[in-house]
This record gives C-alpha cells, sequence and structure tokens, in this order.
C-alpha cells in the first residue's frame, strides 16, 4: 500500500476537540488507501510550559542558561510533549475503529546525534514500523521532535524539530508525499497580512521555498525544506482548519510555467552596522567576522566599499537584538589589536524585503525592476544582496509595508503563471 506521512503543529492539536479534528482527516486518509504517519508536535504552549519548569527546577540566577542544567535531563522532560498528544490521538483514531498506535522516537527508533536540545537526526530503520504496518497497523502516531542519542539518551532536534521528523520519515519510508498541517491554508506570494493582493501559489519548488523560509516566511523550517529537497519529499502545505487545496513543494521540473519572481519575503527586526575606515589588507574580513562568529552573532548581508587609500568601511546586518552582542565582539577585537577601525556605526531601524523565483535564471532586468519599483515609492535602498535566485535589500523600517506591496505589484503576483 502506499504510504503518507502527515504532520500537525501545536495549534492543531491544542486541546481534545481539535485533536478528533485531526483524527477525522488522518481517517480520510486511511479510507482512501494509505498507510499512515502521523507526526505530532506538542499542544500548543505545552513545550515554553515545560521549559519553564525545568528552569523553575534548576533553581539557579541563571537557570535558563545554555549548561546551567543537565541538557539530557532536560531533553527527557520536553519530549514528553509530544508523547502526551501522540498517545492521545491513537486513542481517538483507536475509537473510530482506526487500527492505530503510538511510537515515542526511541521506539522507531529515530537515530541521532548526542547534542541534546540541537540534534540531528542520523538514520531511521523501518523495520518496527514495516513489522507492524504487515501485521495490520494502518497508523503510527509518532512524537515528532524526538530521537535516541548512541547512548541510549531521549534527545530533541530543536527549532522546527517535529517538521523535520516528518520529511525524514517520508524519505526513510518512500512516502508518496508529505503533508504538514499548519494554521494557514498554503504558501503565498507574500504575507497576505500585509497586502490583500497575496495570492497562495498552487507549487513551488524546492530552492525558493528554502529562500523564503531564510528570508523570513514563517510557514516551513528550513531545516525540513533542505531535507525535502536533498531527498526529493514532496511536501504539501495545508490547513488543518479546512478543506482547501494547499501547496505543494517540489522539484522545478514539476512546474511548467514559472514567474520570474514567486514571491517577496521581509523580515522586520534587522540592523545594519558599519566599521568605519578599517585597514584594507588581506585577512581584515577574518578579523571582523571571526569575533562574530564566535560570539554568535548571525550576520547576514556584508558589504564592502573602499572608501580611502588603504582604508575600507565594511557593513554587515544582523537581528536587531544581536547588536549589542555584535558592538562588543567588535570591540573586543579592536582592544586586543586584532582589528582597527575609527568608528561603529550602528542603524536598528531597518527591515530586509526580498524578491524570490528560480524565474530570475532565465529573465533579465529583474533586479533594475525591483530598484526602480522601490524609486517610484520614495524608497530609499541602503544595502543590496543578490544571489542567482534572489535580491534582497535593506530599507528604512517604516518603509517595509510600503516596499513589500510595491514589489508585489510590480512583479504582478496577483496573477496566475
Amino acid at each position: 500500500m502506499p504510504r503518507l506521512v502527515m504532520k500537525f503543529g501545536g495549534t492543531s492539536v491544542a486541546d481534545l476537540e481539535r485533536i478528533h479534528n485531526v483524527a477525522h482527516k488522518v481517517q480520510h486518509e486511511v479510507d482512501t488507501g494509505y498507510q499512515v504517519v502521523v507526526v505530532v508536535s506538542a499542544m500548543s504552549g505545552k513545550t515554553n510550559e515545560l521549559v519553564g519548569w525545568v528552569g523553575e527546577a534548576a533553581a539557579g540566577p541563571d537557570a535558563n542558561a545554555p549548561g546551567f542544567y543537565d541538557a539530557r535531563e532536560y531533553d527527557a522532560v520536553v519530549a514528553s510533549g509530544e508523547q502526551v498528544t501522540s498517545g492521545l490521538l491513537a486513542i481517538v483514531l483507536q475509537e473510530m475503529g482506526v487500527q492505530a498506535r503510538s511510537w515515542l522516537g526511541w521506539q522507531v527508533p529515530v537515530k541521532t546525534t548526542s547534542a541534546h536540545g540541537a540534534a540531528r537526526i542520523l538514520d531511521i530503520p523501518s523495520e518496527n514500523l514495516d513489522a507492524k504496518f504487515d501485521e495490520g497497523m494502518q497508523v503510527a502516531v509518532v512524537a515528532g521532535f524526538q530521537g535516541l542519542s548512541e547512548e541510549g539518551r531521549i534527545t530533541t532536534l530543536g527549532r522546527g524539530g517535529s517538521d523535520t521528523t516528518a520529511v525524514a520519515f517520508a524519505a526513510a519510508l518512500d512516502a508518496e508525499r508529505c503533508d504538514i498541517y499548519t494554521d494557514v491554508d498554503g504558501i503565498y506570494t507574500t504575507d497576505p497580512r500585509i497586502t490583500q493582493k497575496a495570492r497562495k501559489l498552487h507549487k513551488i519548488a524546492y530552492e525558493e521555498m528554502l529562500e523564503l523560509a531564510s528570508l523570513g516566511a514563517k510557514v516551513l523550517q528550513t531545516r525540513s525544506v533542505e531535507l525535502a529537497m536533498r531527498y526529493k519529499v514532496r511536501l504539501q502545505v495545508l490547513s488543518s482548519f479546512s478543506d482547501e487545496p494547499g501547496t505543494l513543494v517540489c522539484d522545478e521540473e514539476e512546474i511548467m510555467e514559472q514567474n520570474a519572481v514567486a514571491g517577496v519575503a521581509y523580515v522586520r527586526d534587522e540592523a545594519k552596522m558599519t566599521l568605519i575606515s578599517v585597514a584594507d589588507r588581506p585577512g581584515i574580513a577574518a578579523a571582523i567576522f571571526g569575533p562574530l562568529a564566535e560570539a554568535g552573532v548571525n550576520v547576514d548581508m556584508i558589504i564592502q566599499n573602499i572608501s580611502e587609500e588603504g582604508r575600507t568601511d565594511m557593513t554587515f546586518s544582523c537581528p536587531v537584538e544581536q547588536v549589542p552582542l555584535a558592538r562588543k565582539a567588535v570591540e573586543e577585537a579592536k582592544a586586543q589589536g586584532e582589528i582597527n577601525y575609527h568608528a561603529l556605526e550602528s542603524d536598528t531601524e531597518v527591515a530586509k524585503v526580498s524578491i524570490v523565483g528560480i524565474g530570475m535564471r532565465s529573465h533579465a532586468g529583474i533586479a533594475q525592476k525591483m530598484f526602480k519599483a522601490l524609486s517610484d515609492d520614495g524608497i530609499n535602498i541602503k544595502v543590496i544582496t543578490t544571489s542567482e535566485i534572489k535580491v534582497s535589500v535593506l530599507v528604512d523600517r517604516k518603509y517595509m509595508e510600503l516596499a513589500v506591496q510595491s514589489l508585489h505589484d510590480a512583479f504582478e503576483l496577483d496573477k496566475a503563471s
């Protein structure tokens, strides 16, 4: 029988009423003829509650700081949220006459690295699930976000862990598709809260979805999209709360016609930092960005401008909340004599706006069209970066929504290709 993986997030299983709703969607797929693996998150808010309990149990001034408590026990506590959800959904399905049982990460097993709190999946042997499906099991309800280390300890997978779990199961079991159910009904050309003209996409290529996810789109985590692209897992994003068709994330060969631009993404809380008059010498970039990396600063856009003979200005962007961390790292590097600069300027009132589309590869003038659209609306561009399928700019945050709307209109994203 064909296999299907279905993943339901925290809002989809927030209470028993919603769990019953999920069960009916699962039963429909069973009736269609699928063997189903359902990956569930913890009920909405439960993981945060469990994390809070860990901090209270540690009972120290830095209880929530990494390394303060035993990360192995942290994972043992935090992983319990998914255990509750998987058991409850299995019970509801059984009451509906569906042959279902719950599976924890260690029972499958989902083999992971030993990086507690941020483990990565190494392998998912299918023998145990295969045997139960052969015995008549119709649905395996799997606790997402968790696995088993080589030392035999429970691990958690970190941000986006349940989505990653679902894609990994689809790859391991050669599933026909992986359906990600969430509180939105698909992938849109941009955030519908920004412009009412946003249009739901029928299909989007892996590369486009990966760029959109990394550039601020919240629907899918980058880890799950990367995994889907690597193993050619067809992903479908759809709503738990409606029967509307969703958006298929697939290989670009499945998409007959492609607009030059597929979508507009944004990141609201960005900052721009500039080191003025840095010595222009071999190794200066490493001397600047090495300390930033060691401090955990997520540097994004980087621009280097020659300011005068033998000197250069180095500009980079980072999340606005990391500005103090970045400033401290750079100032310490200067104090230690690793770098020298005239001044460090920061602008914490900027946002990043990006256009994404694999059609850029075969269409000329996309960047020029973007810049003209922003210029026509009086929006000044502070920083520009490009790749093969995206163009990103930093603009004043107060113009962010106008920039998104302007670009959405300029590329006529409200119209189907």
